[in-house]
């Protein structure tokens, strides 16, 4: 008895990109109905595999084969067409429409030449029916006021609900709380019970283990190895995916040397978003702030650069009242900020790494309104070798870079400028696991060498293995501390929602 075909098959496919090797003859088989997961580093190739079988990019050579049949798709409507959509990383869609309008973009129902509402709304409901969306979700709002996690259920309801049986997934948890993660594994899994074939592409262990049948990994846009999850443990499977021994993934929090206060928060609020907000940093320390999506920790992050205007309360630097009413002041007393939407906050897309490095001290290397070119690539180049960010080069623009690597760039600026605050928010989001070891063990020497370090993530065996100690939002409100001694995942998850603790026995 034969083997039914596979869902997808890649056949050598290679692909290039302004001179870098995305994709180097990549062959591998997805089964029909399982979930498969890619695997690799930033720059491994894995988006790219995702986006040549939507039909994002055309293989420079290759074979694709989809159910059996050799395919090629000049666009994603050839693709979609096919039974094939994607849920992106960067959610893609048009702001001031409509729920119903973006689900149904492609194809509007008409009545005499007019958009048909009635129809345009009914279908919708079913589409977000179709994936099990709360009833709640307006399809008449515009899609820019939803939350993240919405916005991505609309994204999955115009694959799954205009008839997708194979879909990909690129780091879906990427933007979402854990409720709203937990959520998403629900939807994939009652997917895959109807038989959809899924593609998942993340960097996160756990919900790899927890949903995928297989993992392929790739490594610099080669395939490396494809294996039964349950037969691939954790450490094998980022040794395949970096090439070589990792060691402890997530370290302990060092004993800490706390020094002088550099940060306090004297009552600060923020009318709507955060209220009363009061703590201290100090030299050498690396201190975590937890909270579900909503409670206010970026908006803490953002009023102390500038980007927010407080209504009321003070801040401190070295001790002094600080007056912050923009970036440049935050910069000027040595506060950074590495924002949790990297695209819109933290970078100038169409602007090379060595621009984007050394933005904030563009006076500091400029002689007679000058820039002093080979110092600033001197600099970037150091901090680009520290990070391990991968890029063409030092003149390429960041907008071609991979997510991860982007990342890194923002990180590389604020190490340039020597920033002895540094706020992170959600520094390893869309981070591959050998580069988040490597964020981590930086963040780790910059607190040993006296910088104050606030770490905003909502990856909570994040925030407890590097953290000193813990402040924990809720609704808007600090609620409470939690030395590192003490913090679980249970306990700040309780602290979190307003749980009740369970006394102990």
């Amino acid at each position: 008895m034969t083997e039914p075909s596979p869902a997808v098959r890649f056949e050598q496919i290679t692909k290039r990109f302004l001179g870098v090797q995305a994709l180097d003859g990549v062959t591998l088989e997805v089964a029909a109905g399982s979930c498969h997961a890619l695997c690799g580093e930033n720059g491994a190739g894995k988006s790219t595999l995702g986006k040549v079988l939507a039909g994002i990019h055309s293989p420079d050579a290759g074979k694709l084969f989809v159910r059996g049949r050799e395919v090629r798709f000049d666009s994603p409507r050839d693709a979609f067409a096919a039974g094939v959509g994607m849920v992106h990383q960067e959610l893609a869609y048009c702001g001031n429409m409509s729920v119903a309008e973006n689900l149904l973009l492609g194809n509007l129902p008409r009545r005499r030449g007019f958009v048909d509402r009635g129809s345009l709304e009914r279908r919708a409901h079913e589409m977000l029916a179709e994936i099990g969306a709360p009833p709640e979700l307006d399809v008449r709002a515009p899609m820019s006021e939803l939350r993240i996690a919405q916005q991505q259920l609309v994204q999955i309801a115009t694959a799954v609900g205009a008839g997708a049986d194979i879909v990909i997934f690129d780091e879906p948890t990427s933007s979402l709380s854990q409720t709203d993660a937990d959520r998403l594994y629900e939807l994939i899994e009652r997917l895959k019970a109807r038989g959809v074939t899924c593609i998942y592409v993340s960097h996160r262990m756990p919900e790899i283990y927890r949903l995928c049948d297989t993992i392929s990994v790739l490594r610099d846009g080669r395939h490396v190895a494809t294996r039964p999850a349950a037969t691939l443990s954790e450490s094998e499977l980022v040794t395949l995916m970096i090439g070589r021994e990792l060691g402890d993934y997530l370290p302990q929090a060092e004993e800490r040397h706390v020094g002088k206060e550099l940060l306090r928060l004297d009552r600060l609020s923020v009318p709507g978003k955060f209220r009363d907000v009061s703590f201290t940093l100090h030299e050498g320390e690396i201190v975590g702030l937890a909270g579900l999506v909503g409670a206010g920790r970026s908006e803490i992050a953002q009023t102390i650069f500038g980007l927010e205007k407080a209504s009321s309360g003070r801040v401190f630097v070295d001790a002094r009242p600080a007056r912050i009413a923009e970036p440049k002041d935050a910069i000027a007393l040595g506060i950074g900020l590495v924002p949790e939407d990297r695209k819109r906050q933290g970078l100038v897309l169409g602007e090379s790494g060595a621009h984007n490095t050394t933005l904030p001290i563009l006076r500091r290397l400029s002689r007679a309104l000058f820039v002093r070119r080979r110092e600033e690539e001197t600099l970037a180049s150091t901090f680009f070798s520290t990070l391990r960010v991968r890029t063409p080069s030092l003149a390429a623009p960041v907008a071609g870079l991979s997510g991860g690597n982007q990342q890194k760039v923002v990180l590389a600026r604020w190490l340039a400028a020597n920033s002895r605050i540094l706020i992170l928010d959600e520094p390893t989001r869309g981070v591959d696991v050998g580069a988040k070891a490597e964020i981590h063990r930086l963040i780790r020497d910059l607190a040993a060498r006296g910088n104050a370090v606030l770490l905003i993530s909502s990856e909570l065996p994040e925030v407890i293995a590097i953290s000193h100690r813990i402040l924990v939002m809720r609704q808007g409100e600090l609620v409470t501390e939690v030395p590192h001694a003490q913090a679980t995942q249970e306990l700040l998850l309780r602290l979190m929602a307003g749980v009740e603790l369970v006394p102990a026995a």
